[in-house]
């Protein structure tokens, strides 16, 4: 039985989570990315509970580290080839265990991570292989509201959904 109480951290993965999983060049070599603003809001959501949220990928992208800077992410961890081990320093750092962690990844590369943690979940375009392997399954694709869903799925797990959400209401009202 899955705890989704003991949640105190979200990591991610970003290519095929947070984005649809191209990698698309321009004519001058810039990388283009497609961030949903969908997962934005869910990860501003996050925000408003105590939950930390992580990015953990194997590529670096300058896009990556602009929509972070957005959305407040300041565990962002790129070029990272051992997921398992940056995974365990992260969590020495915030003095968390395994038990602690949900992960949304999207392939191979990520299934040494989302094995050891509490929740492992895939987007629903993440390969039959990989999704034979995890908890959640979500319904939407990655970069097209998957780490949305999964945000709302861990909040109103530990009952808190309707609480966080008031919180990021009145903050609008207060800016």
């Amino acid at each position: 039985m899955k705890e989704f109480d003991k949640i105190k951290l979200l990591i991610l993965d970003c290519d095929g989570v947070l984005t649809d999983g191209k990698v698309v060049y321009d004519s001058n070599q810039n990388e283009l990315k497609n961030f949903s603003a969908k997962d934005g809001l869910g990860i501003k959501l996050l925000s408003f509970s105590e939950i930390k949220i992580a990015i953990i990928t194997g590529r670096k992208s300058e896009m990556l580290t602009k929509r972070c800077e957005e959305l407040g992410i300041t565990l962002l961890f790129q070029k990272i080839r051992n997921k398992i081990k940056k995974t365990e320093e992260l969590l020495n750092d915030l003095h968390l265990g395994w038990e602690n962690i949900a992960y949304l990844g999207d392939d191979w590369n990520d299934y040494p991570v989302m094995e050891k943690c509490q929740i492992s979940a895939v987007p629903n375009d993440a390969f039959e292989s990989i999704k034979n392997k995890v908890d959640i399954i979500t319904k939407r694709k990655g970069g097209e509201g998957a780490v949305r869903e999964f945000i709302e799925i861990i909040l109103k797990e530990q009952g808190i959904y309707e609480e966080v959400v008031q919180k990021f209401i009145s903050s609008l009202e207060n800016m």
